[in-house]
């Protein structure tokens, strides 16, 4: 099921919004102009997750050798911290083994008094 949460000039690059849909809080970012979600309850306390800091990552290919992205992609649980990809769900720190849920979301253009790009993310029916 798709729902429609806002327009794309309601998510600037770098923003998010928190919405309600088919029952789930969750959250939509914008990242350098692409739109991901994802849902806003941490999988270790139930924090609100899209809530918290978003970051770049930092990498290191040789000690001593740091490299830092400033795409600001990596969410921070409010709570306690634990760190999240925001493009995937994928745990930064155990990537295969944790994760939050994340959805499918476009933006499309809808015709309403004038053409509008709307954000739209889809919920998989249970």
């Amino acid at each position: 099921m798709k729902y429609v949460v806002g327009t794309a000039d309601e998510i600037p690059p770098g923003g998010r919004k928190i919405v309600s849909v088919g029952g789930r809080s969750i959250g939509v970012f914008n990242v350098d102009g692409e739109y991901f979600a994802l849902n806003n309850r941490c999988p270790h306390q139930g924090g609100a997750l899209c809530e918290g800091k978003l970051w770049g990552s930092l990498t290191a290919s040789t000690p001593g050798t740091f490299s830092y992205s400033g795409r600001r992609d990596i969410l921070t649980c409010p709570w306690h911290g634990w760190e999240f990809e925001v493009r995937t769900g994928r745990s930064w720190c155990d990537p295969v083994g944790l994760r939050v849920r994340s959805y499918d979301v476009s933006v499309e253009t809808y015709p309403v008094s004038v053409e509008e790009m709307k954000v739209v993310v889809e919920i998989p029916r249970r």
